[in-house]
């Protein structure tokens, strides 16, 4: 059986990231009567309390709101890693290399980022850090990944010495402003693409980096291996499972079963995370589909015979309807964005 928790599930520890956030806000604006607007939290933190994603998200929505600055979303990402969880973070802070703190993040990102999942693919020289929803905040998505994308940029930069060259892919429309983008992320900037990423030349995965302990961060991961296990976010978890399945054309009804749930609550709990089966289901076939198109200059029936459709028409109709585009155009784009700078 699938493990996972739902949005509603109390799972985060407020002394960690909802302190923090709302510690940021309050410097800002002290009116915690708009800060805490429908979180049905006090704002206080004491030990052992945990608030749900879905609380956290909402303190997050209303700081957005109240505090009305660009750079709010970069802001709160500066201090979202390595973060205050034990031997997850100190094992993030030891990290030798690049390709270590990746892995680290990817196999504890239910404590360390539990508002976004992270996700690591690498081709042809290069590493892409891809970020997909963990518990379904639609309106909120585009200053989750800027605040996620920050974290990670500053985490590698203190923990490296230097800046990397990054560069970075939007599942959204260019913002009227980029400053902020600019400022904390650099110049290197591609939006309208399909997915949220972070791209780098994979060379630099396993340069090493001065502050790094590789046999710190191996003790501090058996110490975290023996700390209580907190099960991703359900959209999370379903992305998992649907990506190792995709090419098994999976059903609603057996997913559901494979979560422990009957058909009728896994459909309420995918519409309570504003989504539903077939939309994650799509997602997960954009990305591998645009994963074969640039790693493997994969051509559209060999794209269609990798995720089971009975002919490469069936597919252009089918990912035309995903993306609003054909394959070959996107192919093309997706070329310019993964292959070169801003």
């Amino acid at each position: 059986m699938i493990a996972w928790h739902a949005a509603s599930e109390p799972s985060i520890p407020a002394q960690q990231q909802p302190a923090l956030a709302l510690a940021f806000a309050r410097g800002r604006d002290d009116r915690d009567s708009l800060l805490l607007r429908g979180t049905a939290w006090s704002g206080d933190a004491a030990p052992g309390d945990l608030l749900a994603p879905a609380q956290y998200l909402q303190l997050l929505a209303n700081t957005f709101k109240v505090l009305d600055s660009s750079d709010t979303s970069f802001m709160l990402g500066q201090q979202l890693l390595p973060g205050h969880d034990g031997a997850v973070s100190n094992a993030l802070v030891q990290a030798p290399d690049l390709r270590t703190a990746l892995a680290i993040l990817c196999r504890w990102h239910a404590r360390l980022t539990p508002l976004l999942r992270p996700r690591v693919e690498t081709w042809g020289g290069v590493a892409a850090l891809y970020w997909v929803d963990s518990h379904g905040a639609p309106g909120l998505r585009p200053a989750l990944v800027e605040m996620h994308m920050t974290a990670v940029v500053a985490l590698c930069r203190w923990l490296g010495g230097e800046r990397l060259p990054w560069r970075f892919c939007f599942n959204r429309a260019a913002p009227r402003h980029v400053e902020q983008h600019q400022v904390h992320l650099g110049s290197a900037l591609r939006f309208d693409c399909h997915f949220d990423a972070m791209l780098i030349d994979a060379a630099l995965l396993d340069q090493p980096w001065p502050r790094g302990s590789a046999l710190a961060a191996q003790l501090a991961l058996r110490a975290a291996e023996g700390e209580p296990v907190r099960p991703a976010g359900l959209l999370a978890a379903l992305y998992d499972y649907l990506l190792e399945r995709v090419r098994l054309a999976p059903a609603l009804e057996a997913t559901a079963a494979d979560f422990g749930v009957s058909l009728a609550t896994f459909k309420r709990q995918l519409a309570r995370h504003g989504t539903h089966f077939q939309a994650e289901l799509d997602q997960v076939r954009t990305h591998v589909a645009l994963w074969l198109f640039q790693s493997q200059d994969a051509d559209n029936d060999a794209v269609a015979r990798y995720l089971g459709f009975h002919d490469a028409a069936n597919f252009r109709r089918s990912f035309k309807r995903w993306t609003g585009q054909p394959p070959l155009l996107l192919k093309a784009a997706l070329a310019g964005a993964l292959g070169g700078g801003g």
